[in-house]
């Protein structure tokens, strides 16, 4: 009998191709009988620590990533309409409060990772589809709030997010997608017999199921799937 096979996700909300893959691969877990490890990481910590510079800093590929974005959100069924000013919102915000956020969401949850995945989806809808802040405590109340969560449980997330403890597990989180190779996001690690396989990008899935030894049906291979 074969182990199951294991997909780690590195994602961070301010990146909307994150939450393609992050849509794709929930749906796909059941479909391919996957193990997906949810691990929120900090982009910015990533690009630094890789050399790398995004795409919004270069014009051609600026102008060319808000068209892309726009069929990418028809083809997947994400609902992504990117905010009023893109730049203020990745570069001068960022996404650092958010994430440890979720760190913290998912530090206190027990029992796997839907409090993280229902957290994480609604701070993507807030930036990538309504136009709304990510990075003040009433903000981030506002989406697990909206996740689910309890006003007690929410508040000792705002308090365990800013602690020495969550802050170190997002920086050994960053730290291990780039010991992997990491140089953007969204990042997925297959583990297949034990060996790790990196890919990059919400445009490998195809790759992704071949080297896992499954199919890849689309971008939504259950008609039944929840809408978003």
């Amino acid at each position: 009998m074969t182990s199951r096979k294991v997909v780690e996700l590195f994602y961070d909300v301010v990146s909307p191709y994150s939450w393609l893959g992050f849509e794709v691969m929930c749906r796909y877990r059941n479909v391919w009988n996957i193990d997906l490890k949810l691990r929120p990481a900090f982009l910015g910590g990533v690009m630094q620590g890789a050399g790398n510079k995004p795409p919004g800093v270069v014009p051609t590929k600026f102008l060319y990533m808000t068209k892309d974005l726009q069929r990418l959100s028809r083809y997947f069924d994400v609902p992504i309409q990117p905010p009023s000013d893109p730049f203020e919102v990745m570069f001068n915000k960022g996404s650092l409060p958010a994430m440890r956020f979720l760190t913290a969401v998912q530090q206190k949850e027990k029992g796997g990772d839907k409090q993280v995945e229902q957290v994480s989806r609604e701070l993507w809808r807030r930036i990538w589809s309504e136009d709304k802040d990510i990075t003040q405590p009433a903000s981030l109340s506002e989406a697990a709030k909206r996740a689910g969560l309890s006003d007690g449980e929410i508040a000792e997330l705002l308090r365990l997010s800013s602690s020495q403890e969550v802050k170190d597990k997002l920086k050994n989180v960053t730290q291990d997608a780039l010991n992997y190779g990491a140089f953007g996001f969204p990042m997925l690690v297959c583990h297949v017999e034990g060996e790790p396989e990196m890919f990059f990008g919400s445009d490998r899935f195809e790759l992704i199921a071949h080297c896992m030894g499954e199919k890849w049906l689309g971008p939504r291979p259950d008609n039944s799937a929840a809408k978003l």
